[in-house]
């Protein structure tokens, strides 16, 4: 099997990416959010929230839960999600250091 195009970089590069891939949606950012203030939510209550149909909400929701960002546990027949605190710090971590390279340490070509 050949190499994919992640391959080429590093684990952390990576992480940066897929971070910057899953939270580049303005849904995604309110339903982040909103997690925060509510501490924890269902599907539904995120349709009444942010206006977005149902089927866009899980479509999001999915997609933070893969990245791991958020967590949800089932009470039942529905789903809670809320923030992971772990792999939120992970992430904050990760961008903290990327985005605190110092600019003024080398001479800036342009």
């Amino acid at each position: 099997m050949g190499v994919t195009k992640t391959d080429l970089f590093s684990e952390t590069q990576n992480e940066l990416a897929n971070i910057a891939r899953v939270i580049a949606h303005p849904a995604r950012i309110a339903i982040l959010q909103h997690l925060f203030k509510t501490k924890e939510c269902v599907c539904g209550h995120l349709v009444n929230e942010i206006g977005l149909a149902q089927p866009t909400i899980s479509q999001h929701l999915k997609e933070l839960k893969n990245s791991g960002l958020i967590k949800g546990t089932i009470e039942g027949t529905s789903v809670c999600y809320c923030i992971d605190s772990e792999n939120w710090n992970k992430m904050r971590h990760l961008l903290t250091e990327f985005l605190n390279q110092d600019m003024n340490a080398k001479e800036v070509c342009c």
